[in-house]
C-alpha cells in the first residue's frame, strides 16, 4: 500500500525535505498507460507529483515557496491541479528576476513584451491559450479565462488584450523592467539595425549580438528561449498542464512560438498524463512533440521513452546547416517535462549540458523539492548557444 502525502506537514515546513525526490519516480515501474481504444486504467491511489522546468525551483517573488512548492502544496490541500498549477507559474511570472516569463521578460525587436500561454485539464478535457498578450503580467491566467469562459482555445494578438481588460485583468501600457529594457537596448546597440540589413544578414547580426551579450554575461543562454511549463498530478491520478513564456529574446514583433500551441507547447490527456516543452520553439512546432509523447505514453512507453521518441525526431527534422553544429547536431536546445497519470514523470533534453552547466528540470513530491539532471538524447553538450 503506498505510503499516504503527509500535507499537513509538508505544507507547514514548506521547503522542508531536501532530500532527493525518488528516482523511482523518474524510471520506477507503474502499469503502462492503456492503448488507444481501450479503456483507461483505473487508477486508485498516487502519490502527486508536480514537475517543471527548472526555473520552477528557482524563483519566489519575495515568497516563500518556488513554483513547483506551492503548486505541490496546493495539490495536496485538494485544490483543483490546474488551479494549483497556474498559482505556482504566477510566482514566475509576477517576479522580476526571471526575464524569461511574464513580468519583465525580454522583450521583442521592437522592445515590447509580447507574451504567450496554454492550459489543459484533464479531466475535463478542456484548454486555452493566449498569443503575444501585451500588458498583463500573468498570461496563464488569461489562458485559463478563454478555457473557463469562451469557446475557443486560442485568442491572440490585440484580441487577447481586449479580451482580459473585459474580464476584469489590469492592462499596463509596458512589462518592461528595468533589466528587460536594458537588455533591449544593448541588444540593439549591437545589431545596429538602422544599417536596413537584408533578412539573411540581419538573422545573423542578431544571432551574434545574442551570442556576444551572452558571452559578456549579459544574457543567460538558457533564457534565451524563455519559458516555464509545469505540469502535475494529484492523489486521483488528475492530471493538468500549463505553459507560459515571454518566448524567443529579441523576436520579430508577433512571432508566436509552440508555447501556447495545443499538442506542441503543452498536450495533456485525462486518461494517460501531460507534456511540456521549453527550447527553440519551432523545433517542437514542426513536429506537435507533446502530442507526439503522450501518445507514445497511451501506447505503454515510460514518460522518458516516449520524450525520447520525440527528441529524436526533432533530431531528423534538423536538416537546415544554419540549424546544425559542425557535427551536424542540433546547434539548440528542446527540453521536455513528462508525466503520466500514475506519477511515473521524466525531464529529458536534446544535451545534457548547456554552456558546461548541466541542464535540470524541478520536480516536487511528498519528499519535497529538488532539481534533477535531464536525460540527454545527445552526448556531450552544447556550447556557442543560441
Amino acid at each position: 500500500m503506498p505510503q499516504k502525502v503527509n500535507r499537513r506537514d509538508f505544507v507547514k515546513s514548506g521547503t522542508a525535505g531536501l532530500i532527493a525526490a525518488g528516482a523511482a519516480g523518474a524510471v520506477g515501474g507503474a502499469t503502462p498507460s492503456p492503448a488507444y481504444g481501450q479503456a483507461p486504467a483505473v487508477v486508485t491511489s498516487v502519490k502527486p507529483v508536480v514537475i517543471s522546468s527548472a526555473n520552477g525551483h528557482k524563483y519566489r517573488n519575495g515568497g516563500t515557496h518556488t513554483c513547483v512548492e506551492e503548486a505541490f502544496a496546493r495539490i495536496t490541500r485538494g485544490e483543483d491541479v490546474l488551479d494549483a498549477l497556474i498559482a505556482g507559474v504566477n510566482i514566475v511570472e509576477l517576479d522580476p528576476e526571471d526575464d524569461s516569463v511574464g513580468y519583465g521578460g525580454l522583450p521583442n525587436a521592437d522592445g515590447v513584451v509580447q507574451l504567450d500561454s496554454c492550459c489543459m485539464h484533464g479531466p475535463k478535457r478542456r484548454a486555452g491559450g493566449v498569443a503575444a498578450i501585451e500588458g498583463v503580467r500573468t498570461p496563464s491566467r488569461v489562458a485559463r479565462a478563454v478555457m473557463d469562459d469562451t469557446d475557443h482555445h486560442l485568442i491572440v494578438g490585440k484580441g487577447t488584450q481586449d479580451f482580459a481588460r473585459n474580464m476584469g485583468f489590469t492592462v499596463e501600457a509596458d512589462l518592461n523592467t528595468p533589466n528587460s529594457r536594458a537588455q533591449w537596448l544593448e541588444w540593439k546597440r549591437r545589431i545596429d539595425p538602422g544599417h536596413y540589413l537584408d533578412p539573411a544578414k540581419r538573422e545573423e547580426a542578431g544571432r551574434k549580438a545574442s551570442l556576444s551579450m551572452m558571452r559578456d554575461g549579459l544574457l543567460d543562454p538558457g533564457h534565451y528561449y524563455g519559458t516555464i511549463n509545469c505540469d502535475g498530478v494529484n492523489a486521483k491520478g488528475e492530471d493538468c498542464g500549463v505553459t507560459t513564456t515571454s518566448g524567443l529574446s529579441f523576436k520579430i514583433p508577433g512571432r508566436v512560438g509552440d508555447s501556447p500551441i495545443l499538442g506542441a507547447g503543452l498536450w495533456v490527456d485525462g486518461e494517460v498524463g501531460a507534456a511540456g516543452s521549453t527550447g527553440r520553439g519551432e523545433a517542437n512546432l514542426f513536429n506537435l512533440s507533446s502530442h507526439l509523447i503522450v501518445e507514445e505514453m497511451r501506447r505503454g512507453r515510460h514518460p522518458k521513452d516516449a520524450a525520447m521518441e520525440a527528441l529524436k525526431r526533432i533530431k531528423a527534422n534538423t536538416v537546415e546547416k544554419r540549424l546544425l553544429t559542425d557535427k551536424g547536431l542540433p546547434n539548440f536546445y528542446v527540453t521536455f517535462y513528462v508525466l503520466d497519470r500514475t506519477g511515473r514523470y521524466a525531464g529529458a533534453d536534446l544535451y545534457g549540458t548547456l554552456d558546461g552547466k548541466p541542464r535540470q528540470f524541478a520536480v516536487c513530491t511528498e519528499n519535497g523539492p529538488q532539481l534533477l539532471p535531464v536525460e540527454p538524447l545527445l552526448e556531450g553538450g552544447l556550447t556557442d548557444t543560441p
